[in-house]
Order: structure tokens, then sequence, then C-alpha cells
């Protein structure tokens, strides 16, 4: 799955899309915030370096929001430093 992504600076956040049924079925949106990527993957910088963080560590960030999906498909999801305590 590629990474479709965009960088929120009115939120602090990065959103991205996640494909929980593969490429053909329905598309949820993400969201990690800028201090999640601090404190989970050490990303110092804001704007690109963001993305690219999100990029680089994407497969981990998918696991994570289908998870949270199949747990409460009708809520949002934003992830926390809490959802990667094992992975940072």
């Amino acid at each position: 799955m590629d990474f479709e992504g965009i960088y929120c600076f009115d939120t602090a956040s990065v959103r991205f899309a996640v494909y929980p049924d593969g490429p053909e079925g329905a598309r949820i949106v993400a969201q990690i915030s800028e201090d999640t990527l601090h404190d989970a993957f050490g990303v110092r910088e804001i704007g690109d370096a963001m993305i690219d963080a999100c990029k680089a560590h994407f497969d981990v960030l998918v696991a994570v929001a289908i998870a949270r999906y199949r747990a409460a498909p009708r809520q949002p999801i934003t992830l926390t430093p809490d959802d990667f305590s094992v992975h940072a």
C-alpha cells in the first residue's frame, strides 16, 4: 500500500488514508499528531519531515490504524503515543 497523506498545519498533524480491506475496499482516514511523531518516532522537524516519517514508518502506522478501526469502526482514528509504546 502506498502512502497517501498530507501535513495539516492547522491541526499539527498528518492525515493519511488506510484501506483495511485492500485497495478495492473502503478508504478510511486516520491522523497522527506532531507530538506523537516526536514521542514515538523521534521526529524533530515539522512539515515535510512529518510526511517523510510517516512514509518511513507506514507499515506500523497502517497496522495500528487498522487495529483501531476494527475495534471501533465508527470512531475517528487519531493515533497517540500509547498506540506505539511497544514500537518505540
